[in-house]
């Protein structure tokens, strides 16, 4: 039974996700659009130029690879291949019904469209629903691309289709998935299986081909850390005035490298006048920034609002299906004409807030400045001019401004700055002060938000200005370790390295921080990415290897163009494993052991609370009842006969906040919950002054 009414053939058009297919559908009708559900699903059906067109949905992926052997301690796993994704989850068995419809509706189709997001993931998950759900129409259905959900876009694709568009980023992305599974599937149950036989539990210890590189900088980066020694320096800086105006200049050594040359400066100097005896201008340009792509968008938000890359990606997604922005999985830094400036820039001067920009860049050149960096899928980031029918939410909101911003700044004219540099003679010792000034705006007027460009004036001074002495300071300093990465600079460090992909990089940096690996907004390594770091590097020294994943993303693209074939890239990866897996087997008691002492070390400190107020001794930690399995806080000291404990709540993420309360002294922690909201409680039951404080959904 067909589950349209009328059974004559159709064209069948697969989308990504339930809201980029109704933005298509929208666009595609010429007259009433037809919903029917099954179930929570919807299909779409419509009338295009005299004929029917049904538009489904994946939900992402439907499909993924897979073993045959589910056992999660069966390893070397090579025979894999891809399965409905509800076959491998029992938890998404929603899934099942969504394929089932999708290929009931194959069946009266005579025309296939592919309207997933064109890219290698979105490729994917189009071929795979063409090839298992649709009876094998991978090969001769038609793309539609677009870098937009708005009407003419959507409408210039699907009168643009092309059949056999996107095979190649199909096969890479395939490929991509099976070299992926077989690294990570392999290694992961080597190690969980090494450490399920010497220590009581399980506990997934993963590795990827991916992770692995990624999981090297953070280690290295943290012994730099840990074995920097530092040393001592010393800054000087003067206090002079000129009638009741002051200026601090500084010694121009930036590091006077002994003590008792800073001492003897300072003594010098001290009550002496100050002569100017240099002043500098010079005239600079400041050129507007390049079109955003996904890395550039990523370090953006992180360093105006806080948000991780995963957040960013998972909110510029949002905006995409809502049609405010382009396609955001980009690596494009340029803007083409043919994405109309002009019509873009009208529909944001509908919109209140941006109205007075966009009229000044309507009225501008026009010309928007161009990085260096391409993507031959997608153009960089930018907003649509479209006005969204939903209201955005906060974290929407910034984003959205920070790229509508970012679009008008690059049509922006140059900014024209003016630096200013003061040398000052004090008993032969020179000491310098800067400052500068705007003299023309440019683009800053439209982005100066989002840039730290304010002034720094200073006073005005001439040649042979004499300059009264307020005080001279001399600082002891230290020379400082290298930073740590954050989730920004690490996720620019694997774009440097080109490991990972556009789409893949903030997730993978997300699971190394799930699986406990990393820690702390400056991310530090933690004992069990020590462990695995040391085990990979005496077993499989090439999955932590750059040299090894950098090849391979390599062999990935010539997929994409068509000059290699995939098979030897599986079989290349088959090869490289293979020794890796027989070395770990050998030595799986002294793998298991240093793996368990590190869980066992890393746990304690991320359930570690304060010191305990009971005893004085121990410390307050979580722990999770092995008979109830519900969680307490408990004192480290029960062994030694504290018994100091309370309940906890048995939902929602705990975090310490590292403070105790002024009442009791036990630690105040924060609860949070799947729905977002935070709920801060002091762990005392008894607690005299005992509530519950909402905070701000977060």
């Amino acid at each position: 039974m067909s589950l349209l009414h009328d059974s004559s053939p159709y064209t069948l058009v697969i989308c990504e996700k339930p809201d980029a297919a109704e933005r298509v559908a929208e666009a595609l009708s010429e007259k009433e659009l037809n919903i029917t559900k099954y179930g929570n699903i919807k299909i779409f059906i419509l009338k295009r130029s005299g004929r029917t067109y049904v538009v489904c949905s994946a939900i992402g992926h439907l499909y993924t690879v897979s073993s045959p052997f589910q056992k999660r301690y069966v390893y070397p796993v090579f025979d894999v291949g891809w399965f409905p994704i509800h076959m491998i989850d029992l938890k998404r068995k929603y899934i099942s019904q969504r394929i089932a419809i999708i290929k009931k509706l194959a069946e009266n189709a005579d025309v296939f469209i592919n309207a997933c997001d064109f890219d290698q993931e979105g490729e994917t998950i189009g071929f795979n629903i063409l090839k298992y759900a649709c009876n094998e129409k991978q090969t001769t259905a038609f793309r539609a691309k677009f870098s937009t959900l708005t009407k003419t876009d959507v409408q210039e694709a699907f009168r643009t289709t092309v059949q056999g568009l996107g095979i190649g980023l199909a096969k890479a992305g395939r490929t991509r998935h099976i070299v992926d599974f077989i690294f990570g599937i392999n290694l992961s149950r080597a190690l969980s299986e090494s450490f399920h036989k010497f220590n009581q539990g399980y506990r997934v210890i993963t590795i990827g081909r991916v992770q692995g590189p990624v999981l090297s900088y953070v280690i290295n980066r943290e012994v730099e850390i840990r074995t920097f020694v530092p040393t001592p320096f010393w800054r000087l800086h003067a206090e002079l005035a000129k009638a009741d105006s002051t200026i601090i200049a500084a010694y121009e050594k930036k590091r006077v490298l002994k003590i008792s040359e800073a001492q003897n400066i300072k003594k010098r100097c001290r009550g002496k006048k100050g002569v100017v005896t240099k002043v500098t201008k010079s005239k600079y340009n400041q050129f507007p920034p390049f079109p955003l792509n996904l890395g550039d968008l990523q370090k953006c938000a992180y360093q105006a609002f806080g948000f991780i890359p995963s957040q960013t990606l998972r909110i510029s997604e949002r905006l995409y299906l809502n049609a405010l922005i382009s396609y955001p999985r980009t690596s494009s830094q340029k803007l083409p004409p043919s994405i109309d400036y002009l019509r873009i820039l009208k529909g944001l001067q509908r919109d209140k807030v941006f109205n007075k920009d966009a009229t000044e860049v309507l009225h501008g050149k026009m010309i928007s400045n161009q990085g260096p960096k391409n993507d031959p899928a997608h153009p960089a980031i930018y907003p649509t001019g479209d006005i969204s029918k939903y209201v955005l939410s906060s974290s929407e909101n910034k984003l959205y401004d920070l790229i509508v911003r970012r679009f008008f700044a690059v049509f922006g004219e140059v900014a024209k700055m003016e630096r200013i540099s003061v040398t000052v003679d004090i008993d032969g010792y020179l000491f310098n002060t800067y400052g500068k000034q705007t003299l023309c705006e440019g683009w800053l007027k439209f982005y100066r938000k989002y840039v730290n460009a304010d002034d720094k004036l200073i006073l005005h001074l001439v040649e042979n200005d004499e300059l009264s002495p307020k005080s001279l300071v001399m600082e002891e300093k230290f020379t400082q370790p290298p930073r740590r990465y954050d989730q920004c600079s690490l996720l620019e460090k694997m774009e440097q390295e080109n490991i990972g992909t556009k789409t893949t990089r903030a997730n993978i940096i997300k699971t190394l921080c799930d699986r406990g690996y990393f820690s702390g907004t400056r991310i530090f390594a933690t004992d069990i990415a020590f462990a695995v770091f040391d085990v990979m590097k005496q077993y499989s020294p090439e999955i932590i290897s750059v040299e090894m994943t950098r090849k391979i993303e390599d062999n990935l693209d010539k997929i994409e163009r068509s000059k290699m074939d995939e098979k030897i890239v599986i079989h290349q990866a088959v090869d490289q494993i293979m020794d890796s897996l027989f070395e770990i087997k050998k030595a799986e008691q002294e793998i298991g052991g240093k793996l368990g002492q590190a869980v066992i070390k890393t746990i304690h400190k991320q359930h570690r609370l304060n010191l305990c107020p009971i005893c004085k001794k121990g410390f307050l930690i979580i722990i999770r009842s092995k008979k109830t399995n519900k969680r307490f806080v408990g004192c480290s000291g029960y062994n030694a006969g504290c018994r100091a404990s309370a309940p906890l709540p048995q939902n929602g993420t705990v975090t310490s906040t590292g403070k105790t309360c002024s009442s009791c002294g036990w630690p105040i922690v924060n609860i949070r919950f799947k729905r977002k909201s935070t709920w801060r409680l002091c762990t005392n039951t008894t607690c005299i002054s005992k509530k519950m404080v909402k905070k701000d959904e977060m």
